[in-house]
């Protein structure tokens, strides 16, 4: 059982969820890990958490409880 993700004008057929998420979820600038959930963004460069943000110079983000 196939299904498809429609993201930034493309189309993607998977398989699975896992897959999926290899494919389209950003990688944190810092650490390079997949960001699943909530990440947070500054200057166009996606991070995991605040530790990696400010770690690459974005002191003013924050993690949300």
């Amino acid at each position: 059982m196939s299904f498809e993700v429609h993201a930034a004008g493309a189309v993607h057929v998977f398989d699975s969820l896992e897959c999926a998420a290899q494919k389209i979820a950003p990688i944190c600038e810092n650490c390079q890990c997949r960001i699943l959930g909530h990440g947070l963004q500054a200057d166009g460069q996606f991070f995991c958490c605040a530790h990696c943000a400010r770690t690459k110079g974005h002191a003013e983000l924050v993690d949300h409880v």
